[in-house]
């Protein structure tokens, strides 16, 4: 199972999903540009010293991502679907796309998305955060496919 995060803007965020990575054994990807500096503190600081636990690959944009990460779904997180998380049927090899936390993705990527789903919520809010998204993401998937550690 593995993670891919489409220019994400928050340090805090991306040590917080690499920290769930390393937690429950996923692959992070991080599709660049990102909006803060790699060598950002606050990045260390949300993974803490779960970073040396955890396989995270940079690429210099979409296309370099999907060329090195092969076979395997994109199951692209949107509040744009209807499509509940918790009715898909998620597979061992499946890539967890989620946006860039001011805009998500742009449309031309979430056209080629194998599928979209969201996580329910209650109407009245936007959306959650990130690094909360690709956790409750992770962990049903990983439940679904028998990959819990």
């Amino acid at each position: 199972m593995r993670i891919a995060l489409f220019e994400p803007e928050i340090a805090g965020n991306v040590g917080a999903v690499m920290r769930t990575g390393a937690c429950l054994g996923a692959e992070i990807h991080l599709i660049e540009p990102l909006g803060f500096q790699w060598d950002d503190k606050r990045v260390r600081r949300a993974a803490m010293d779960y970073i040396d636990h955890v396989r995270v690959v940079r690429h210099p944009g979409f296309t370099a991502f999907r060329e090195a990460t092969g076979p395997g779904r994109l199951v692209l997180f949107t509040t744009k679907s209807s499509a509940s998380i918790y009715d898909f049927t998620f597979a061992p090899s499946d890539i967890l796309l989620f946006g860039k936390e001011s805009a998500g993705v742009p449309a031309e990527i979430s056209d080629i998305a194998d599928a979209r789903v969201r996580i329910p919520m209650r109407p009245e809010v936007r959306s959650m955060n990130l690094a909360t998204s690709a956790s409750i993401a992770l962990a049903e998937a990983l439940r679904q496919t028998g990959g819990l550690p």
